[in-house]
C-alpha cells in the first residue's frame, strides 16, 4: 500500500526561469518527473464521496487514476483518464483545475488541493512518451454525422461518435485543425505538436478533417444535411469574434484584437524566428483586459521583443478572471500591471500610428450583476501611457455566419445559439451545438463537456430514426 503524503502543499512544478523564459516560447511548465508525480499522488486522501469527481466537467475518475499514479502504473492511469476524457495532455495544461476539481479536494480544506492538473499531464505526456499503442478503428455503422469546427469541444464529440462507428467528417475554417488550442493558446502554454497529435489520433479512429472549409460560405448546413447525406451537425464553432470599447482612436494602426495578434503568432508561426510573419513589432504595448487571453497576448508581445508592456485593467487583482498561475507568470517576467484603469482615448502621430493609451483611474463601488465589484471613474485622473501598440483583450462572441445562413437556428441576444434542455439541441432538427458557440467564450473543459453531451444526444437522435 501506498504511504500517505501528508505535505500541506503541492509538489512544486519546475519552470523555466522567467528571464529566460519571458524571451523564448518553449513551454513554460516542464512537468513532473515520475518521482514528483509519485510524491504528490501519494498526497490524495482517496475520499469515499469523491468531491473532485464532481468538480469535473468530463467526470475523470480521479482518485482512481491518482491512486494508479502513487503505485507507479501509469499505462493503467491514462486507460482511466481517457475513459472519459479525450484530450488529457491538453487539460492537464490549460484547463482551470482551481476552480473545478481542485476546488472540491479535501486537502484544500486546510492546505493545498492535490495537483489533479499536474498529474493528468504527467499521465498524458508518459503514456506518448512510452507508449506504442496505436488506436483501434471501430467498424463503421454507416450513419454519418458533420461536425463543424475542430476546437476542443468538435474534437471531444468527433471522437466520442468515432468510437461508436459512425463516420464522421470534421468541417474547419482555417489550414490548421485544432480550434482555439492552436489559433488561441500560445506555444509556450500549449505546443502546438500537442494538438496534432489529438487529431492523429482521431484520424486513427476514421475521422475525416477538412480544412479551409467555412461554413456558411463554401457549404451551407443545408447543404451538408440534404446534398452530402449527413444525418445530423454538430456545430463546435466557438467564439472568434472580437469585441471593442468604442472608444476614440481605435481605429489607430497600431491597435488590434487580441483575436487577430494571438492568432497572427500561432497560425502564421511568429514563435519561430525563422518566419518573417506579419504581426506587430512593438517597443511598448498596453493590453487591455483581465483574462487569460490578456496574459497570452502580453507574455507574447514581451516575447516578440516589446522593452515594455503594461496590463490595464479597470478593476483590482483579485477581481482579475485570469487563473492565478497565469497572472503570477506574467508578473515573474516583468510585465507591469496597471491596476483600476480604463483607457478613455487612443492617441495617435502625424502619420496615423498609435503614440499613446489615455486612462482614468477607477476605484471600485458596489457589486454589479457578475458579482463584482463595479469600477467607478475618478475625476480628474487621467493619465497617458507612452506605447506604440494596443490590445484590446475584452472577450469575443460568436461569428454570426452559420446563424445567419441557417435557416430555423436561433440565437439569443448574445449571438450565442440556443439550445434546449438537454443543453445541446438546437432550434433546428438534427443540429447540435456545444462549446462557446453555444455559451460565449469559456474554459476548454467545459467546451469538452459539452462535446460529450453533444454527441450522446445525437447517437440517441439517429438511433431513434
Amino acid at each position: 500500500m501506498t504511504k500517505r503524503n501528508m505535505t500541506p502543499v503541492k509538489t512544486p512544478m519546475p519552470n523555466q526561469d522567467p528571464k529566460v523564459r519571458s524571451r523564448n516560447f518553449e513551454e513554460v511548465a516542464l512537468g513532473y518527473t515520475e518521482e514528483m508525480a509519485r510524491q504528490e499522488a501519494a498526497r490524495c486522501l482517496g475520499c469515499k464521496n469523491h468531491p473532485c469527481v464532481a468538480g469535473c466537467p468530463v467526470n475523470v475518475r480521479i482518485p482512481e487514476f491518482v491512486a494508479k499514479v502513487a503505485e507507479g502504473d501509469y499505462e493503467a492511469a491514462w486507460q482511466i483518464i481517457t475513459d472519459t476524457n479525450a484530450l488529457p495532455a491538453i487539460s492537464g495544461r490549460v484547463c482551470p483545475q482551481e476552480s473545478q476539481c481542485e476546488a472540491k479536494c479535501v486537502r484544500g480544506i486546510k492546505g493545498e488541493p492535490v495537483g489533479i492538473g499536474r498529474l493528468e499531464r504527467f499521465v498524458a505526456d508518459w503514456h506518448r512518451t512510452h507508449s506504442q499503442d496505436h488506436v483501434e478503428r471501430p467498424a463503421s455503422n454507416g450513419h454519418r454525422v458533420a461536425v463543424v469546427g475542430s476546437g476542443p469541444s468538435s474534437l471531444t464529440c468527433a471522437s466520442d461518435l468515432a468510437k461508436l462507428g459512425y463516420e464522421v467528417t470534421i468541417f474547419e475554417a482555417f489550414h490548421t485543425a485544432g480550434g482555439v488550442l492552436v489559433y488561441g493558446i500560445p506555444e509556450f502554454r500549449l505546443p502546438k505538436s500537442i494538438v496534432q497529435g489529438e487529431v492523429d489520433r482521431l484520424a486513427e479512429l476514421g475521422v475525416e478533417v477538412m480544412t479551409d472549409m467555412v461554413i456558411g460560405k463554401v457549404l451551407s448546413i443545408d447543404e451538408l444535411m440534404d446534398e452530402m447525406g449527413y444525418e445530423a451537425v454538430f456545430i463546435g464553432t466557438g467564439a472568434g469574434l472580437p469585441r471593442f470599447m468604442n472608444i476614440p482612436g481605435e481605429g489607430l494602426a497600431g491597435v488590434c484584437s487580441a483575436n487577430e495578434y494571438l492568432t497572427r503568432i500561432n497560425l502564421m508561426k511568429a514563435y519561430l524566428d525563422e518566419y518573417d510573419t506579419p504581426v506587430l513589432k512593438s517597443r511598448a504595448v498596453a493590453v487591455v483586459g483581465g483574462g487569460n487571453v490578456a496574459m497570452d497576448a502580453c507574455r507574447c508581445a514581451q516575447r516578440l521583443g516589446a522593452e515594455q508592456v503594461y496590463i490595464v485593467y479597470r478593476r483590482s487583482r483579485e477581481e482579475m478572471p485570469a487563473r492565478n498561475e497565469e497572472i503570477e507568470h506574467a508578473e515573474e517576467e516583468g510585465i507591469e500591471f496597471k491596476l483600476l484603469c480604463n483607457p478613455v482615448e487612443v492617441l495617435g502621430d502625424d502619420h496615423g500610428h498609435v503614440s499613446g493609451l489615455k486612462c482614468i483611474r477607477m476605484e471600485l463601488g458596489e457589486p454589479d450583476e457578475s458579482g463584482r465589484r463595479r469600477p467607478v471613474e475618478v475625476p480628474g485622473s487621467e493619465f497617458v501611457l507612452d506605447v506604440d501598440t494596443v490590445i484590446m483583450a475584452l472577450g469575443t462572441s460568436p461569428n454570426p455566419l452559420i446563424r445567419s445562413t441557417t435557416p430555423g437556428l436561433e440565437a439569443n441576444r448574445r449571438g450565442c445559439l440556443v439550445v434546449g434542455e438537454d443543453g445541446v439541441s438546437t432550434t433546428r432538427e438534427g443540429v447540435f451545438a456545444g462549446g462557446d458557440a453555444v455559451t460565449g467564450a469559456a474554459t476548454v473543459i467545459l467546451a469538452m463537456g459539452a462535446g460529450k453531451k453533444a454527441a450522446a444526444a445525437i447517437d440517441q437522435y439517429i438511433r431513434s430514426k
